[in-house]
């Protein structure tokens, strides 16, 4: 969780093989406390960090290595907004 942009840049082009515009790409600790999220936005890239003070990031199944989100999925993610329980219209719903 020490890199920066151009590291964690480097770590994406060598798996993927470039970074694509318009993707998100999420690093995460053992404990799953903590996450960076690197973003091709189609005119730069820009990294960001959170750190849960309680509780876990939830994450898929193993083997499943691509985890689409919809687009205010990703903006509440960024924001820090509980993702897992945003709908289509942008509405929090209970779990």
């Amino acid at each position: 969780m020490r890199a920066g942009t151009d590291t964690a840049l480097a770590r994406v082009v060598s798996v993927f093989g470039a970074a694509y515009p318009h993707h998100a790409y999420l690093f995460a600790n053992k404990r799953a406390n903590r996450i960076k999220v690197l973003v091709h936005d189609g005119i730069g890239i820009w990294l960001a960090a959170r750190r849960l003070h309680q509780g876990k990031f939830v994450w898929p199944a193993p083997g499943n290595e691509q985890w689409p989100l919809e687009p205010a999925q990703l903006d509440a993610l960024v924001l820090g907004l509980p993702w897992q329980r945003m709908g289509s219209a942008s509405i929090i719903t209970v779990v």
